[in-house]
């Protein structure tokens, strides 16, 4: 039995908004995921999502505010609010969610990854 580096989970991947499983725990996945820029706009109805800033700054914007991640900092979203991701420079986070969860939820488009064992 080993335990996941996160670091060395990291650096098999550079793309961006393309989260990779890492770990699942019932019926959620622990997923890893490097950003940059901005991501859509999107809601998950039916479930809430964990954001927690491995490395760099995240800032996620509501229609009523936004809040800041820095390293070592978490926040969840609550099922059905508007939200969008945001990096300047790239960020390293770790995404807590059910399986079935897509990431560009109720947006689809172009970003919509699939889900992706690592």
């Amino acid at each position: 039995m080993r335990g996941i580096n996160i670091s060395e989970k990291l650096a098999q991947f550079s793309e961006h908004w393309s989260p990779k499983t890492v770990a699942t725990i019932n019926d959620y996945d622990v997923r890893l995921v490097k950003v940059q820029g901005e991501f859509v706009r999107h809601n998950h109805a039916d479930t809430d999502e964990l954001f927690l800033v491995i490395d760099g700054q995240l800032t996620i914007r509501f229609d009523d505010g936004e809040v800041t991640l820095g390293p070592g900092e978490l926040h969840v979203v609550p099922r059905g609010v508007y939200h969008q991701p945001i990096s300047e420079g790239e960020t390293s986070i770790l995404l807590f969610e059910p399986s079935v969860t897509v990431n560009t939820g109720d947006a689809g488009g172009e970003l919509t990854a699939e889900r992706t064992p690592l």
